[in-house]
């Protein structure tokens, strides 16, 4: 669900605020506003400490703590997190256990039903159990931190504003204790939204039933190797003979009617399916359970960020090409737009390191969790980027009654209830379903069970429901949060990629650099191993739950994981591209297709000594990659005597192929290439995709249409809106260029020259709760920040990206920014690490560190952020009290209760 939709859903509940809040608030919003901003001076007293903790505020109110010991560290950091951002952190609590209605009322339901039948806060209790003694020590002494901030402010309207209009509707809301579990929650919220392939593996299943493998697969084109490179090249990394993946199962044995062994890739295994246990996925009994999976889908809120392009950029240069004569390292990942911003900036400090408190590191934290999750020690650094692996499938189940198809018998299934209270009266229950696969989606909404009579299967009538359950490596226990303590404290590249294989779920691409000249990568993550004919094309298509040999045989071995230490060629890009070219183990097969990444290679080549403001300027590159490729198409089309279209075609003629946000040439150019763009999208697929499938412009889309360009005769040239009308490639490329240019003369004046890109490309920070379109005006303008014009786009390094589907005249619901060219995601933060001298190193964030709104630091990095300026990170003790700024002093004393 997006965040629009989140807040359209609670629209109603806050409504009524608007008499309350014209009434009185000329009274009381200072007293409202100003309440629950934090003490940053003087001293507090903490239960449970056993020392003085300072922490040290600077301009940017980015909190340095000091402690002498890592209980204390951890309650400190506890407590700073809940003084700027508990809203956030309560939000995500209750968002992460299914018990959202308790905040919002009615409006949480549906969500609270799907994340109860995810059963993420179950999975989170089951790990705590399972971390290191000293982890769950850590997340202990987190919690306690909290605590004493909840018991202190006591009253909700005392911690932040949102507690205020949300009162309204809930006005019996009690805030209660953190535990260690709405921590280890919060990184099932993030697992899920950066989990790979599940998008595409159900889009390719709901439109099996309207169109052919073939044009389905046109979609979906083969990663680009000869002309993006993948983040390892077999120099710097190739599989042992010893590591290998496959099943020792047979393919054959257990599959009836088919014999799925000797498929390829992609259309061969549907090709394969026809007479076997595929055959029937396409069956209105089956697409109607896709669609109300799609429809659970879209009822978890986005936390993090989804969607083609959600991704990140990070590079690593070794000190042999870099101007310092040591490692540089950047990171910025792209991910959802919101204020507050995702991350929030903390220095964590042991007075005294050493094996007792190992801490001494800086960096990016998420509220609600103890740690640094990405930054730098005193030793190394490090960066993530999404490695999208296929670690989540579906399954399509025979359902009877309480059992389910498995093997030619019924088997029960594993039930449990659960129930939901509801923020100012009332609960629901509801009954969760699964199959050895997993939950049961299709009915986290509403029961489909009547969706089929008889659905047959395997070619025979058997009487049942057709059913889909999720497999996903995020709601199995494992020990994630042991990794984030071990990145913290790892000294070299072995103690690295050791904490690294505790890093479950999301698998993410790990960059690394030391203070002694060294860089590195790990793919880390739990990656299911299939059988060799579902290895055939995995994530391409749904799975039959009612057949063994499909299910998943274990995972790939740590040590067969992609990884290289200092490879030959002085400097490793990871931008969310293809790992290698080999297909051992099996990763996916759903990369980013590379726009990003190359161009980000291309700029480091060329530069054979890297300063660090080298490094920060290739975050701020706007140049597309795709552009080159559409423009020379563009620009052989025939307007004939169109001279009015004409005069917007010649702006593309001499484009440098970049998208700044001011007046220029290339600006002016760059708003028409990307109405262009729309509108081509619109014309080539938005005809036969449903509503909620609709391109979103992204590198896919780019890549497809990069290879539809060389197939004129492809299907995908005809606008099936046009009966009796077959267009073909020339005439869908000049109408795209004609209905372009009549847009912008409509939204930005009929002198082409004059048009921006940036007044298009806009960005509005918009609170996660209470700053959709549907809040009471009056209500959202306390929370959201903006417009601001942006530069960049989509599959551009400056990843500022937008969804062409919400361009159009009819765009589906979910635009999370509005309908426009919106920006809906972008890079969430940036850091460059200079590891010759860590004081030396600069970061920004989106938004600020606050979750205070009208706080001096709510929003006071945003001008910085999008202009691609970087502040100064100090980070030894000298460089963090000459720079100056608030001391707080916590000490031991107060009361638990």
């Amino acid at each position: 669900m997006s965040r629009v939709i989140l807040a359209r859903r609670i629209a109603v509940a806050v409504a009524a605020l608007l008499v309350v809040v014209l009434g009185i608030v000329a009274v009381l919003a200072v007293t409202w506003v100003r309440r629950p901003f934090p003490t940053t001076e003087g001293e507090i007293q903490v239960p449970g400490l056993s020392g003085k903790v300072s922490v040290i505020r600077d301009d940017r109110g980015i909190p340095q703590i000091y402690a002498d010991s890592a209980d204390d560290l951890f309650k400190a950091e506890g407590f700073v997190h809940a003084q700027d951002r508990f809203f956030e952190m309560d939000l995500r609590r209750h968002i992460t256990s299914g018990r959202l209605s308790e905040l919002v009322g009615k409006g949480g339901l549906e969500t609270d039903r799907v994340i109860r039948t995810l059963g993420w806060r179950r999975v989170a209790e089951a790990e705590l159990p399972t971390l290191k003694p000293e982890t769950r020590r850590y997340l202990q002494a987190y919690a306690d931190g909290v605590n004493a901030y909840i018991h202190a402010q006591g009253s909700p309207s005392k911690m932040s504003l949102e507690y205020v209009v949300l009162g309204q509707k809930v006005p019996d809301y009690r805030v209660e204790d953190w535990t260690p579990a709405d921590s280890l929650a919060w990184l099932k919220a993030m697992a899920w939204d950066l989990r790979g392939d599940y998008s595409a593996e159900l889009m390719r299943a709901r439109l099996a039933g309207s169109m052919s493998t073939a044009q389905i697969n046109e979609l979906y084109p083969d990663y680009p190797y000869d002309q993006n490179k993948p983040i390892l090249s077999p120099q710097d990394w190739s599989p042992s003979s010893s590591s290998s993946t496959s099943s020792s199962a047979s393919p054959n044995s257990a599959v009836p009617g088919g014999d799925l062994a000797k498929t390829g890739p992609r259309g061969d295994l549907a090709k394969a399916g026809q007479g076997g246990d595929l055959a029937k996925e396409t069956s209105k009994d089956a697409q109607r359970a896709y669609a109300v999976v799609q429809r659970a889908l879209n009822a978890v809120p986005v936390t993090m960020g989804r969607g083609d392009g959600i991704g990140s950029n990070s590079w690593v240069v070794g000190g042999s090409r870099t101007s310092t004569g040591k490692p540089l390292l950047a990171n910025d990942p792209h991910l959802g737009v919101s204020i507050p911003g995702i991350w929030y900036q903390v220095g964590l400090h042991c007075r005294s390191v050493g094996s007792s408190c190992p801490f001494d590191v800086a960096g990016y934290s998420f509220s609600g969790l103890p740690g640094v999750v990405i930054g730098h020690n005193q030793s190394i650094a490090w960066g993530f980027t999404n490695l999208g692996p296929d670690v989540s499938d579906f399954f399509l189940e025979q359902v009877r009654g309480n059992t389910y198809l498995r093997d030619g018998k019924q088997v029960p299934l594993t039930m449990r209830t659960e129930t939901i209270k509801i923020g100012g009266g009332g609960e629901q229950t509801i009954t969760v379903r699964s199959t050895v696969h997993g939950p049961i989606l299709s009915d986290a909404i509403e029961n489909v069970g009547h969706a089929g009579e008889s659905p047959p299967v395997n070619g025979r009538v058997s009487p049942g429901d057709y059913e889909v359950s999720l497999q996903w490596t995020g709601i199995e226990v494992s020990q994630t949060a042991d990794a984030i303590f071990g990145l913290n404290t790892a000294k070299n590249f072995d103690e690295f990629r050791t904490a690294a294989e505790q890093f479950a779920v999301p698998a993410q691409n790990l960059l690394y650099a030391d203070t002694a000249g060294n860089i590195g990568y790990q793919a880390p993550g739990r990656i299911p191993v299939r059988s060799r004919y579902m290895e055939a094309a995995p994530g391409y298509w749904i799975r039959p739950g009612w057949v063994s040999s499909w299910d998943w045989q274990g995972y790939v071995p740590f040590a067969a994981m992609p990884h290289t230490y200092n490879p030959p060629e002085g400097f490793i890009v990871a931008a969310n591209q293809a790992v290698t070219e080999s297909g051992t183990p099996f990763l996916t097969t759903e990369w980013d297709y590379g726009f990003r990444s190359q161009r980000i290679r291309s700029l480091l080549e060329k530069n054979t000594k890297v300063t660090p403001a080298a490094m920060s300027a290739i975050q701020g590159d706007t140049r597309s990659q795709f552009a080159p490729t559409l423009v020379k198409a563009l620009l052989k089309v025939d307007l004939g005597n169109d001279d009015f279209t004409k005069q917007a075609q010649e702006l593309l003629r001499g484009w440098d192929y970049t998208n700044p946000v001011g007046k220029s040439d290339s600006g002016a150019a760059a708003a028409y290439y990307n109405a262009v763009w729309s509108s081509l999208l619109d014309l080539t697929f938005d005809d036969e995709l449903p509503q909620d499938l609709r391109a979103d412009g992204g590198d896919q889309w780019m890549q497809a249409v990069s290879v539809l360009l060389t197939k004129p005769r492809s299907a995908w040239w005809d606008d099936k809106r046009t009966p009796g009308v077959t267009e073909g490639q020339s005439e869908i490329l000049r109408k795209a260029l004609v209905q372009a240019r009549l847009d912008l003369t409509m939204e930005l004046g009929k002198e082409p020259g004059e048009w921006q890109w940036g007044q298009l490309h806009q960005l509005t920070f918009k609170h996660q709760v209470l700053g959709g379109d549907d809040v009471p005006g009056i209500v959202a303008q306390l929370f959201n920040r903006g417009p601001m014009n942006m530069p960049g786009g989509s599959a551009i390094v400056d990843a500022n990206g937008w969804n062409a589907a919400c361009t159009t005249t009819d765009p589906p619901e979910d635009c999370s920014n509005g309908q426009g060219y919106g920006v809906d995601w972008a890079p969430s933060m940036r850091m460059v690490v200079d590891l010759s001298n860590l004081d030396r190193s600069r970061w920004v964030n989106q938004t600020g560190n606050s979750g205070h709104a009208f706080a001096d630091h709510y929003n006071d990095q945003s001008e910085a952020w999008a202009k691609n300026e970087l502040y100064d990170w100090p980070f030894s003790q000298k460089a963090v009290r000459d720079a100056g700024g608030d001391e707080l002093t916590l000490v031991p004393g107060g009361s638990s209760n």
